[in-house]
C-alpha cells in the first residue's frame, strides 16, 4: 500500500525557515518523480515543486522560486522541502504526491506564516 507521511509544519515567521519532509512507503520510491502541491484556506490545490526520480532535475511555481528548494533522500525514501524567507501568502496545508500529477491521499502538513 502505497503511504506519504508529510511532517515538520507549524508556525514560522515571515523571513523564517522551515523543512517540510515526506516519508515514503509501499512503493519503489526511487523509480518515481515526486511533488509537493498545497492549499491555502478557501483556495484550489496549488503545485509547488517536483523533483524527478533521481533529484537531478527539479522545477518550482514562480510563486516559490529562489525561496524553496526541494530535494529527497533515496536510501531514506524521504522528500523534502525547504522552506526560506517564507510570506503569509505560503500559508497552507502542503502535501507530496507521488509522481506528477494527482489528488493527494494522504493528511499533509499545516504550514502558517504570521508574525
Amino acid at each position: 500500500e502505497v503511504q506519504l507521511v508529510e511532517s515538520g509544519g507549524g508556525l514560522v515567521q515571515p523571513g523564517g525557515s522551515l523543512r517540510l519532509n515526506c516519508a515514503a512507503s509501499g512503493f519503489t520510491f526511487n523509480g518515481y518523480a515526486m511533488t509537493w502541491v498545497r492549499q491555502a484556506p478557501g483556495k484550489g490545490l496549488e503545485w509547488v515543486s517536483r523533483i524527478n526520480s533521481d533529484g537531478g532535475s527539479t522545477f518550482y511555481a514562480d510563486s516559490v522560486k529562489g525561496r524553496f528548494t526541494i530535494s529527497r533522500d533515496n536510501a531514506k525514501n524521504t522528500l523534502y522541502l525547504q522552506m526560506n524567507s517564507p510570506k503569509p501568502e505560503d500559508t497552507a496545508v502542503y502535501y507530496c504526491v507521488r509522481g506528477t500529477i494527482g489528488t493527494p491521499k494522504s493528511q499533509g502538513t499545516q504550514v502558517t506564516v504570521s508574525s
